[in-house]
């Protein structure tokens, strides 16, 4: 009795929502992040001398959801857009939901509008866009989102972050989860724990296993269906200041260790962000982690925004004649990526962007 009165999912609603979930973490599979703001995008755009205008963005969005079809859908099987490019179409009027659909890539949508800071801490934040998160939900699930993502930031520094922090973000996160679900929309739950500092990679293992053990305990309470949901957080790695470098075993022996002590087997899978390591160091730690010998139970993927486009940025250089090279580029790297979340990555695919660092302080999207 007493758990039919919490449970407000329907068995179909249940099953859409698993099965959507699968679907984005099916093997070798993953996502492209796809879904910085106007003002993030706008300094990709910047750093190869592109004018931040709509058409620019579009352009550039156009170029990545019309990458070789066969090609693109084995190894991307989700994008995630920001507002703005929901509603864009291709040059030739195709909508590029429809474009997503096409290559039986899932189209997902950015729904937070934020971080804020949190009173009374030390400049941490929590994120904002609850309040009518459930009205754009049910139009976002018409327009032909199937899943959406929320990114809460936290800090490592001598006393972050605080006990305020994590339970504030765990809350939000979970509160979000809740209101996806009940649209029909899979939620991506990103606590992402910055890189920023010079901790070493026990202490990020640390942070990361209470911060993740926070956060299912705010699932439980708010009573999300876990199998209907994904997990985005960042790799457990020393912090970018850190004389201390870990190597790709090391960071997967962390992460996964982190994993196992704080996530659910219901979970189907956890898409990793990049945090801005270079492309090659996203592929080599997702293998490597892959490789870990150890049970896991939930799929270890990718949802990279910047360690899918740096090369594809630099091919292009905003030229239509290089739309091809930079498509090249895209489809590349995903590959690469689909091989490290299979556990079968050699190593040594160099982008145009080379292993330049993608290390943004206090990243903000």
């Amino acid at each position: 009795m007493a758990a039919e009165k919490y449970d407000k999912l329907t068995p179909e609603l249940k099953q859409e929502l698993k099965s959507i979930a699968q679907q984005i973490v099916a093997p070798g599979k993953g996502i492209l992040a796809a879904d910085e703001s106007t003002a993030t995008i706008g300094k990709r755009l910047k750093d190869i001398n592109v004018e931040n205008t709509e058409d620019n963005r579009r352009a550039y969005r156009q170029l990545l959801f019309t990458s070789a079809k066969d090609a693109i859908s084995q190894h991307i099987s989700g994008v995630i857009l920001f507002h703005e490019t929901l509603y864009q179409k291709a040059d030739d009027g195709t909508p590029f939901v429809e474009l997503l659909k096409q290559r039986n890539i899932l189209p997902g949508i950015k729904v937070d509008t934020g971080v804020v800071t949190l009173f009374g801490t030390e400049e941490e934040t929590t994120t904002q866009g609850l309040d009518n998160l459930q009205a754009r939900c049910i139009q976002y699930k018409k327009d032909g989102c199937q899943f959406a993502k929320w990114r809460c930031v936290l800090k490592i520094r001598k006393d972050c972050p605080s006990k305020l922090a994590i339970l504030e973000n765990a809350n939000v996160l979970a509160r979000y989860a809740s209101i996806c679900q009940s649209a029909r929309i899979v939620p991506i739950v990103e606590p992402e724990i910055l890189p920023d500092g010079d901790h070493d990679l026990a202490r990020c293992q640390q942070v990361t296993e209470e911060v993740l053990a926070a956060v299912y305990k705010a699932l439980s309470d708010h009573h999300v269906y876990l199998e209907g949901t994904l997990l985005k957080p960042n790799m457990v790695t020393p912090g970018q200041s850190c004389p201390n470098k870990a190597s790709p075993q090391e960071i997967a022996a962390a992460t996964v260790t982190a994993l196992l002590r704080t996530v659910p087997p219901a979970v189907p899978g956890i898409t990793f962000l990049s945090g801005g390591q270079s492309e090659e160091e996203a592929s080599v730690n997702l293998d490597a982690i892959n490789k870990f010998p150890a049970n896991k139970p939930w799929a270890l993927t990718f949802s990279y925004g910047r360690a899918l486009q740096a090369s594809v940025l630099r091919a292009w250089g905003g030229k239509k004649e290089q739309i091809s090279a930079g498509q090249e580029e895209l489809i590349k790297r995903a590959k690469a990526n689909s091989e490290s979340a299979l556990g079968k990555y050699s190593g040594g695919v160099v982008g145009a962007a080379g292993n330049a660092t993608l290390f943004v302080a206090n990243h903000a999207y």
